[in-house]
């Protein structure tokens, strides 16, 4: 949801961030690392937003969330159950009877229907449960999780596609829809090849470290000064590219490693001529050698690495933006480089409720009540 929500506030949406009076967003606590008291994870995935605080337990909470959704394109919600929803009156169908326009983007851990419709979910359940775990790691290492949030951001960018379709239909249709999005379901879309695989043969799957269960030669090698690279040949033209610069000419006119499913059944075979071969030369010539020949390879850099490479400065994917208690924030820009519409990036991540009173003015509501919703806790 928060991710989904930053890249709709990158594309140009007025983005109103609603969170609990007091407390707020729970990623706000995820940490450290913090700058004063915000979390690095909270300040992320929350720019080009406006925060406001609202109880939605409250009759008077609620009435003002209605009022916004009666002019909104887009309702987004990860609260978790069906039940709670209807509780506070934030079901679809009651939110549809007021705004029919309205695009609902449910998020929730496995849906709005099935059996477990009501069960609670994480980024880290979903990694379990659907599979990734059980293939990511070195053979025999046991279960390993992915270190980034990946169903987290797989899920926003599903909910991000499904918003932007539902809102091309409302054009032809007049009519907004409900958008039911699982957490699990767009962690399961990173099995990719190996669910391909599994439905073909009914072989599980298993953990196969660096290499690819599909293709060979492509993963890190180590070269002659002790540093590794990214190799990969995903083609017989570009294997016989590497092979002619890498001196392996005999590897190469050898039948037997032909073609890429050739590769793969004689993987054991075929690496330590690959290995060797590699050992003779520094990553940094590899590099310049294969690069010139139209092989793919890359450095593996650290994050330090990876954020200092000149060319996403060139490219402008690092955003700067000016915080009111924190100074300047640094993040990764939405990565879409549009020729007539680009994004922009100008809203910090939101203080706690930090909008609020802006938000309740342009809603026509006076200062004197604005404080009587205060003193109520409303706000």
């Amino acid at each position: 949801g928060p991710y989904c929500g930053m890249m709709l506030g990158d594309l140009g949406a007025d983005v109103v961030k609603i969170e609990r009076p007091g407390s707020g967003d729970q990623s706000r606590t995820w940490g450290p690392p913090f700058i004063g008291t915000e979390s690095t994870y909270y300040l992320a995935v929350n720019r080009n937003k406006r925060g406001m605080t609202l109880n939605i337990t409250s009759p008077a909470g609620r009435d003002i969330l209605y009022q916004l959704i009666e002019t909104a394109d887009v309702f987004m919600t990860n609260i978790a159950t069906v039940a709670s929803l209807k509780k506070y009156g934030l079901d679809y169908e009651t939110l549809r009877e007021r705004n029919p326009r309205l695009i609902y983007a449910s998020i929730s851990g496995y849906g709005r229907t099935g059996s477990r419709a009501d069960q609670f979910g994480y980024d880290l359940v979903s990694q379990g449960e659907s599979g990734v775990m059980a293939i990511t790691g070195a053979p025999g290492a046991g279960p390993m999780r992915f270190p980034t949030p990946i169903g987290d951001m797989t899920c926003g960018l599903f909910t991000l596609i499904g918003i932007l379709a539902a809102i091309e239909a409302r054009h032809q249709t007049g009519v907004g829809q409900m958008l039911d999005m699982s957490l699990q379901e767009g962690q399961m879309t990173w099995l990719e090849n190996y669910a391909g695989a599994y439905f073909a043969t009914g072989e599980e799957p298993q953990q196969y470290g660096n290499r690819h269960p599909q293709i060979a030669p492509y993963e890190p090698v180590q070269a002659q000064d002790g540093k590794w690279f990214i190799l990969g040949v995903g083609s017989d033209n570009t294997w016989r590219k590497f092979c002619e610069v890498a001196g392996l000419q005999a590897i190469g006119n050898d039948p037997r490693f032909a073609t890429n499913a050739d590769r793969v059944s004689l993987y054991d075979e075929l690496m330590p001529h690959v290995r060797a071969a590699i050992l003779t030369r520094t990553a940094d010539e590899w590099l310049d050698l294969l690069r010139a020949a139209d092989v793919p390879v890359g450095k593996i850099n650290s994050v330090s690495e990876a954020l200092a490479d000149p060319h996403l400065a060139e490219r402008n994917f690092v955003v700067d933006l000016q915080h009111p208690t924190l100074g300047m924030l640094r993040s990764l820009a939405t990565p879409i480089h549009m020729s007539m519409t680009p994004l922009t990036y100008e809203l910090h991540p939101p203080l706690l409720g930090e909008h609020t009173q802006q938000i309740l003015t342009e809603l026509g509501y006076s200062e004197t009540q604005i404080q009587t919703l205060q003193r109520e806790q409303v706000i």
